[in-house]
């Protein structure tokens, strides 16, 4: 598992391989008053290694607590997580949860009890030094909110009861207009790159998290609302978000983690019932849209920038480096809190295994193109992701992404020139690859001619494995059938590229008649990999047209369609069509940071 990212030298040439020059990068960009230019060379820092501490506090640097924090946590510290429990049939050793209402959560404010803060609580923007976090509240300007959707899945995890989603004063609290009881907001403070620059100090610009949810499994959960107003760390950005996006990052955290990649959730997504000025195609020509805010949950919303604002400020704020992670050990990374003293974690990923590969080769497997990374390596931010409609490796981009830095072909080279994940994510991808063929073992041969086929022919790469597993391991198929079971995936080819996947398919039949296994069970597991559905763009721009009309329910659906995207669903299936015409337009199919 990594913990920390390697601290450079020169951090501002992490990411240098992405950009070519900075006079690359466009004028529109605001300046921040405490750097010459909005991208700026970081100072240079000495490379540090964090000890790891055995004891339950942080250091000589970590601040003590506030009494408003204490007078919320203080029944918190040494509470058991079974006090909520209900015994199942008088069995003591079967312990079922109890459902909660709002006012009943079971908070913990382990972060800004154990983590040096901003002694200010403004939210003017500025540069906030030796601090981890601000302690400020949403102020995003609210009227009438509507609850748009809702994950019950996420809920479950908190322990909340699902009827709290009925209560008419839910989108009160969710949109910041009600405070929460028990919580304790306060935005987070980090450093990071863009668009392959090291931009300095970023921070939670329109984030703000409510505190920790513990439940019964002695689960951290962080509740987050993303739009809730200016924090000191907005610059000079309004701390709102507008419904568009919200949609696509509601619905794009829970359908990444139904196909199972580690990521955020969403909670819920509240209208403001107010409108927010955008400009989406940075051509001069803003226009209101409706506001909206997301309720994110993660484990953790730190990231390898938590650490770097810090580490590239120099030898003054390396304590905050080793506090920070030693508030992670001691929170998140258990199983290595043991360790001796004296021991120096390594940023080396070695031979272990590291759940970043595994997200990575996952996500490229149902291919997801937009990432950024937590600690956790769980992905962070869904509000701009575009999907891979073909097999390229450079299909799909951001509409002010003009130097292409994150398309999945700079995403390859950031695995192997800044992580050195590039032989651990190799050997994941090979096996991931064999699973969604259903090949006995891995042929690099046949995938590769496959992926070569697919890009020169344009094929949905979704649609594609999925009809794939209809193909039978039976070497009697005349010729002029054996592309019967591709018909739908593989249109308008002509002659030459016919006789080139007919080629392909003969090859693929051999493969499988070594495996030893029934096509019924090779296509169980074949459909068990490969997702029917997946989130198009277009799906979720459809959402996105009604919902700007007041009509919620196509997100309500996609969602549900989303929770089991394994699944045939009889009745769904115009939801795994191929995108129409207008999909390829700018704006569903590039999609705009203006979010």
């Amino acid at each position: 598992m990594l913990l920390l990212p390697h601290f450079s030298t020169k951090p501002h040439l992490l990411f240098s391989s992405l950009s070519s020059s900075s006079s690359s990068l466009r004028p529109r960009l605001p300046k921040f008053p405490f750097y010459p230019a909005y991208f700026t060379k970081s100072p240079s820092c000495p490379s540090i290694a964090c000890h790891v501490s055995t004891t339950g506090g942080g250091g000589a640097a970590q601040m003590e607590s506030s009494a408003s924090v204490d007078s919320v946590t203080h029944d918190l510290k040494n509470q058991r997580l079974d006090t909520e429990t209900e015994t199942d049939g008088g069995d003591e050793s079967k312990m079922t949860k109890k459902l909660k209402a709002l006012e009943d959560l079971n908070w913990d404010h382990s972060f800004v009890r154990e983590l040096p803060g901003d002694p200010r609580t403004d939210s003017i923007p500025r540069e906030v030094l030796h601090a981890c976090y601000t302690k400020v509240s949403p102020s995003a300007e609210v009227e009438n909110p509507q609850l748009v959707a809702w994950s019950e899945s996420v809920a479950d995890s908190l322990e909340l009861d699902p009827k709290e989603f009925e209560r008419p004063d839910f989108p009160l609290f969710f949109s910041g207009a009600t405070p929460l009881a028990g919580a304790v907001p306060y935005a987070q403070c980090y450093g990071g790159h863009q668009f392959g620059m090291w931009a300095g100090q970023l921070g939670d610009g329109r984030a703000i998290t409510l505190g920790e949810i513990l439940n019964l499994k002695s689960e951290r959960w962080e509740l987050q609302l993303k739009g809730a107003g200016k924090t000191p760390y907005s610059r000079f950005a309004d701390g709102l978000a507008v419904l568009r996006s919200s949609i696509r990052e509601f619905l794009c955290s829970e359908a990444m983690h139904f196909l199972g990649i580690p990521t955020t959730r969403a909670l819920c997504l509240v209208t403001t019932g107010k409108f927010v000025t955008r400009d989406m195609f940075y051509d001069g020509n803003p226009k209101e849209e409706p506001g909206a805010i997301v309720c994110r949950v993660a484990q953790s919303f730190l990231r390898f920038g938590s650490y770097q604002i810090h580490a590239s400020r120099g030898q003054e704020d390396l304590d905050i480096v080793r506090t920070l992670a030693d508030y992670a050990i001691r929170h998140h990374f258990r199983h290595i809190e043991n360790m001796n003293k004296s021991e120096s974690l390594s940023f080396s990923t070695g031979d272990e295994d590291h759940s970043v590969v595994d997200l990575t080769s996952n996500k490229y497997a149902v291919s997801i193109v937009i990432v950024l990374w937590s600690l956790f390596d769980n992905l962070l931010g869904w509000a701009c992701f575009p999907y891979m409609f073909s097999t390229t490796l450079a299909a799909a981009k951001l509409i002010d992404d003009k130097e292409a830095n994150y398309v999945m072909e700079r995403f390859m080279h950031i695995l192997t020139y800044c992580c050195r994940y590039g032989t651990k994510f190799m050997d994941e991808y090979q096996a991931i690859m064999t699973k969604k063929l259903g090949l006995p073992k891995y042929n690099k041969q046949i995938i590769s001619k496959l992926l070569n086929n697919m890009a020169v022919d344009k094929v949905d790469y979704t649609n594609f494995f999925r009809a794939l597993s209809n193909v039978k391991a039976d070497p009697s198929i005349p010729e002029d059938e054996l592309l019967v079971p591709l018909k739908a995936v593989l249109l308008d080819i002509g002659k030459e590229r016919k006789e080139a996947w007919i080629s392909w398919v003969l090859s693929y039949i051999q493969e499988l008649l070594s495996s030893g296994i029934s096509d019924e069970e090779r296509k169980a597991l074949m459909n068990s990999v490969n997702p029917k559905y997946v989130l198009r763009n277009y799906l979720c721009q459809s959402a996105i047209d009604a919902a700007e009309l007041g009509d919620f329910g196509e997100v309500r659906r996609l969602l549900k369609l989303m929770e089991r995207p394994y699944d045939e669903q009889p009745g769904m299936e115009k939801y795994a069509r191929l995108p129409p015409a207008w999909a390829y337009r700018p704006g569903v199919c590039m999609l705009s940071c203006s979010s």
